[in-house]
């Protein structure tokens, strides 16, 4: 497992601008829509723990909070204790697992914040762990050099999100370098947190827990 747990998923995102985004009718923008993004800029600030099954036995958490009006960021790990600013000239190495862990807790609004990927729909597709019958939207990171702007920090990645008639997301398999195999993952758990729905679980092929929210608060 990589240093800072990023668990094989894109860390792909540029920072959220905060102003309302201005929606179309694209799939991923109902996705989006769905989780509530029109409601985002009634948001002052997401804390949440995150939390990773890293072996049989441990488990390692991280304290986040992301101050979205003033765009700093509060971490708290097993090394040590700060915060940022994400408008700083150099930024902490700890924002890469800040950018992994908001894509689990927030992929849904991503997809609004996010300009740099392509996407494929197909219908009808059976999702890879339960086999519910669903529509695949195939987000697809565009190349380019590493932490360049707008490249964020592994390009080139893409995931398949397995949704259901209302949009929400049922799975996801996580593809590195837009490779022909991946790894999925449930989205399970969803709650509302102020005017916004977040998944806080996340299963694996063998139906246990592996990465999971907690602690959340939405102010």
């Amino acid at each position: 497992m990589k240093k800072y747990l990023y668990l094989v998923l894109a860390l792909i995102a540029v920072h959220a601008c905060q102003q309302k985004p201005q929606l179309t009718d694209t799939l991923p923008f109902k996705v989006a829509k769905a989780y509530g993004i029109e409601n985002f800029d009634q948001v002052n600030s997401i804390a949440y723990t995150w939390n990773v099954q890293r072996d049989s036995v441990n488990v390692v958490s991280r304290d986040w909070k992301w101050n979205v009006k003033d765009s700093t960021v509060y971490y708290s790990g097993p090394d040590t204790t700060f915060t940022y600013s994400l408008t700083a000239d150099s930024l902490p190495k700890q924002d890469g697992a800040f950018i992994n862990d908001k894509y689990w807790a927030m992929m849904p609004f991503q997809l609004a914040w996010d300009s740099g990927y392509t996407h494929e729909i197909t219908e009808n597709v059976p999702s890879p762990l339960k086999g519910t019958n669903s529509t695949k939207l195939t987000i697809i990171y565009n190349s380019g050099e590493p932490k360049s702007p707008g490249m964020g920090y592994t390009p080139g990645d893409a995931y398949d999100l397995y949704l259901d008639e209302n949009h929400m997301i049922l799975e996801w398999t996580f593809r590195r370098g837009n490779g022909a195999e991946g790894r999925t993952w449930t989205w399970e758990n969803v709650n509302q947190f102020g005017p916004i729905k977040l998944a806080q679980d996340h299963m694996g092929p063998d139906g246990k827990r592996f990465i999971w929210l907690s602690n959340v608060k939405v102010e």
